[in-house]
């Protein structure tokens, strides 16, 4: 497939979490600050996505939402062009933070976008996506990691299905189409229920992703992070 540097494609970094398993880290620091191998975790998909020609991108943001513009700014220094969805104090779920920040996502017709969550480590090079989707939603996965054993999704000929048989996990990593969310009222909603409607209908494909993949979800998690960048930062 052709990489995406072949149409520019805007992205988007969820980041409105409260980070309740991180407590007490996330107490006075928002999770995509905490530092991880140097630099806070966001940073790391800020310089990824840029490397990748990714610049135009959107963070959600609620608990500690001020702490994390401050940080980032405009992204001027790293070459991005950030502009920012605050959302109320208790966040809009993953498919309302999306559908809140829609009007500064979508392009020209139903040209996708790139959600990846704030709270992942992954050497994923988001160029290596594919430009255009057969569908609504293209989804990374990857193996099961230990704390989530039984796997979201079936990955089968490239498309996902919501069915019995070997199960991946879903990497929070996706391009989606803003036709998936055009009958969605603003509001705090999941994106789940949306995902499992089209691939009943077919409209959702996938990859398998095997590289280094972890879930920043808990302090031990983070540390196995720290552990993992630095030595390939070395």
């Amino acid at each position: 497939m052709s990489p995406v540097a072949a149409r520019p494609m805007k992205a988007m970094i969820l980041a409105a979490g409260r980070g309740e398993r991180m407590r007490p880290l996330t107490d006075h620091t928002p999770k995509p600050l905490l530092p991880v191998a140097g630099k806070p975790l966001i940073q790391w998909h800020i310089e990824a996505l840029v490397a990748a020609g990714f610049h135009d991108i959107v963070i959600n943001h609620a608990w500690l939402g001020e702490r994390i513009e401050a940080a980032l700014g405009d992204g001027s220094r790293w070459g991005a062009d950030i502009v920012y969805s605050p959302e109320p104090g208790g966040a809009l779920e993953t498919g309302g933070g999306i559908l809140q920040a829609l009007p500064l996502l979508a392009g020209e017709g139903d040209a996708p976008f790139l959600v990846i969550n704030g709270d992942i480590v992954c050497d994923l090079d988001p160029s290596r996506l594919p430009a255009r989707i057969d569908g609504l939603a293209h989804l990374v996965m990857v193996p099961n990691p230990g704390h989530h054993p039984a796997g979201d999704f079936v990955l089968s000929d490239g498309r996902l299905h919501d069915s019995e048989g070997p199960r991946l996990t879903f990497g929070g990593i996706g391009l989606y189409r803003p036709e998936l969310f055009a009958h969605r009222e603003p509001g705090a909603f999941p994106l789940a229920p949306l995902l499992r409607d089209a691939m009943a209908a077919g409209q959702v494909s996938g990859q398998c992703h095997r590289g280094l993949w972890i879930d920043v979800g808990t302090p031990q998690r983070l540390a196995v992070a720290e552990r993992a960048l630095r030595q390939r930062t070395c």
